[in-house]
């Protein structure tokens, strides 16, 4: 569409009609009827690289595959994906030969993307080192024994989930730490790292996950730490065989989405894939509480704080004075109903406390900031671009519905975009009313000029 042209500006009714009667062009829209267990499922063929960390919820390779073909991308484009995490998508641009871009605040999440698509080191030397390195930790346990356990600093060990590691396994743990930042940062250290990290979420502590991130009813006790560690090593070494000499280029910020004047050349990205937060009571820091503690990403509740600060908001914990995204969407009548009606309830319910209170902030801070971030973007879209938003429906807050997905094209819409279409991915039991709740990938076309 050329400069000066009208773009597609449609009202939240008419988008919802839109979905509700099907009237998506056809051409534009990917028909599916999956459940939890199998949309969002890692396949073996899929593990390759991906399966070095990964967000447990994150959505999967393939679904970044149906839309790389959808949205037309070869080599000499550029992907963007604005809320990285732990890189699903940027390891699947390079895996096809485009390049990508991606920006995440969580500097455990970004510490992860940025080594799953580092594949120039020498996948015999990452063994050899590793193999040296889990001697001399084993030696080192040996030689302490149980009489001096390491801890961690008692305000590291406030942040962490309570018996979320136990004892023993920390001690261990944090001998083989020592052993592996030991070594030269200029080689291996950082693929080790990131296989410390995966053992220790998925092997060595007492952690589980549900939709939220909890604690365990058996402790254990004692854990292999060096040799769950080696195994993750080692299944990073086989991978690197298949992949290091691959030259696409993928580059990681760590950055807000939210502000991205400094990140991004004018006119240079040919497609967004990504999947922000969901409006809803997840506090996405605990996720990667105790890898992020234990790498020292993490020290105490100052940098948690700011890491929070630096993050869409999405909950109500990391809400604070000062925050205005609501400013984004103040015009907004649907989202002013919802945020209205949930404080309605909260009276009705009697709920008083301080987080609850936030409930209806929450909502509209959530929306706000991602208008602020659909505007910011607009300069560096090519005319033409397309956007995919993986994105569910919410009742986290006393029950009150949201379509995520619906208020986020009406919101982009008003900005100027295209809504292409609004596909749904997959179904979700939401564990507060047991309803199946839509999740879904919402298509944007960048026309290539802003309203107004």
């Amino acid at each position: 569409m050329p400069c000066g042209a009208e773009a597609m500006v449609l009202s939240s009714d008419e988008v919802e009609k839109l979905v509700q009667l099907d009237l998506f062009p056809a051409e534009k829209k990917t028909a599916r009827s999956r459940s939890n267990g199998t949309a969002n499922k890692l396949g073996d063929t899929d593990r390759q690289v991906h399966d070095w960390y990964r967000f447990v919820l994150s959505f999967p390779p393939h679904l970044v595959r149906e839309y790389l073909t959808r949205f037309g991308l070869k080599k000499g484009d550029t992907l963007l994906d604005p809320f990285c995490g732990t890189g699903t998508t940027l390891v699947e641009a390079k895996l096809h030969g485009i390049a990508s871009i991606g920006i995440e605040a969580n500097a455990m999440a970004h510490f992860a993307s940025t080594v799953k698509v580092d594949w120039h080191l020498d996948p015999d030397l990452l063994i050899k080192r590793a193999t040296l390195t889990a001697k001399h930790a084993h030696q080192l346990i040996a030689a302490e024994g149980q009489s001096a356990a390491r801890t961690l600093p008692p305000e590291a060990e406030a942040l962490l989930l309570k018996d979320s590691i136990s004892p023993l396994p920390l001690h261990k743990s944090l001998a083989l730490l020592e052993h592996i930042t030991r070594a030269d940062p200029s080689s291996c250290q950082r693929h080790e790292l990131l296989a410390f990290a995966k053992a220790l979420v998925f092997s060595i502590s007492n952690l589980h996950f549900g939709p939220e991130v909890g604690v365990q009813r058996d402790k254990k006790a004692d854990a292999p730490v060096v040799e769950s560690w080696l195994a993750e090593v080692d299944a990073i070494s086989r991978d690197l065989r298949q992949v290091r000499y691959c030259e696409t280029s993928a580059i990681v910020h760590r950055a807000d989405a939210r502000q991205l004047t400094t990140l991004l050349q004018p006119h240079s990205i040919d497609a967004v894939f990504t999947s922000p937060p969901y409006p809803n009571e997840k506090d996405y820091t605990r996720t990667t509480r105790l890898e992020s503690v234990l790498l020292g990403f993490i020290r105490n509740k100052e940098e948690l704080r700011a890491l929070k600060k630096g993050l869409l908001r999405s909950n109500t914990r990391n809400v604070y004075k000062g925050d205005d995204d609501d400013t984004w969407i103040a015009e907004h009548a649907a989202i002013q109903t919802i945020a209205e009606e949930i404080e309605n309830r909260r009276i009705a319910l009697r709920k008083t406390s301080g987080f609850e209170k936030l409930y209806g902030k929450v909502t509209k801070l959530y929306f706000g900031g991602m208008a602020r971030h659909l505007a910011e973007l607009r300069p560096f879209l090519k005319p033409g671009a397309y956007l995919g938003y993986v994105v569910g429906d919410q009742a986290s807050y006393l029950q009150v519905m949201i379509r995520t997905g619906q208020l986020l094209a009406d919101i982009a819409s008003s900005l100027g975009y295209r809504v292409v279409s609004i596909d749904l991915f997959r179904t979700r039991l939401a564990t507060a009313t047991r309803q199946q709740l839509r999740e879904e990938v919402v298509v944007l076309q960048w026309p290539g000029c802003p309203k107004g």
